[in-house]
């Protein structure tokens, strides 16, 4: 199965599983639903699951007013909707929008006069956004149905690109990036949480923790990254890192995987994290 299939498949059974219709989510060994936690918390925040990945990520204050399926259907590992420092009348597009979190909040940002759009490829998060989106009495949003390397938009027709924890998934970076170039204006801003790497990592031990971090993340190291959004055209790229991952914290996973967590925390202390990226359009 591509990388593409089986994120399609895991995100599906995600919004299954917020709604009632379905178990498991789309990380750890087994994943967790609404339920509760899966081994050690593992799994994402927002369908039971209280993890270093994905928890405590919006605050009450923000998440207010917001249909409960929403809140609990966020998959992702940051805010992005706090770094993008949105404003009145702007147009945003969130790569990979799930349930529609980053697009509620963000439409509430730009205000009547924006608008906000979602894209995903997966139909049963795309019906989940859209009825949080009706619930939510959101006039200003649209959720498209389609593929991060081939964006349903025209060319530089969007002020802002956010995404939470999805240009990992993809198994080829360039062309997402170089989609969003296209379709932002000059000057426009690329403002992203997602998952990145520092320094080398052992295959073996990458791909584990890769799987518990991001499913079936193919997380870039920070200055592959940078170099890569330099490549296609953006300027003044950065990365923040946010949060730091552990390998004691996913140590259930990473047993059942064949490693001992005390030795991999040895050789990949500090090198799996979450991360702000920005960069810019020239004007």
């Amino acid at each position: 199965m591509e990388i593409r299939d089986l994120v399609k498949e895991r995100y599906g059974r995600a919004a299954r599983a917020v709604t009632g219709e379905g178990s498991a989510s789309c990380c750890g060994p087994e994943g967790c639903g609404p339920a509760g936690p899966g081994p050690e918390g593992v799994g994402p925040a927002g369908s039971g699951c209280d993890d270093p990945i994905t928890s405590n990520l919006y605050d009450e204050v923000t998440t207010l007013g917001l249909p409960e399926e929403t809140v609990r259907a966020s998959l992702g590992c940051g805010n992005p909707t706090a770094l993008a420092n949105l404003h009145e009348g702007e147009v945003v597009l969130d790569l990979g929008s799930g349930g529609g979190i980053d697009v509620l909040l963000s439409a509430r940002r730009v205000g009547p006069s924006g608008k906000a759009y979602g894209l995903d490829m997966t139909p049963e998060m795309l019906e989940l956004a859209r009825r949080n989106a009706a619930t939510a009495g959101a006039s200003n949003v649209e959720f498209l149905e389609g593929e991060m390397e081939s964006i349903p938009l025209p060319d530089a027709s969007v002020d802002v690109i956010i995404s939470n924890c999805v240009i990992n998934l993809a198994a080829e970076k360039e062309p997402v990036l170089r989609e969003a170039f296209r379709v932002l204006r000059p000057g426009g801003r690329f403002a992203v949480s997602d998952v990145v790497t520092r320094g080398e990592i052992p295959a073996a031990i990458r791909r584990s923790m890769e799987l518990w971090v991001g499913c079936v993340a193919g997380a870039l190291d920070e200055s592959d990254f940078l170099a890569l959004l330099h490549r296609v055209g953006f300027e003044d790229p950065s990365i923040e890192p946010t949060r730091v991952y552990e390998p004691m914290e996913a140590a259930t996973f990473l047993r059942e995987a064949g490693f001992d967590p005390e030795e991999l925390a040895r050789e990949v202390e500090g090198r799996f994290m979450a991360a702000f990226v920005r960069a810019r359009k020239p004007l």
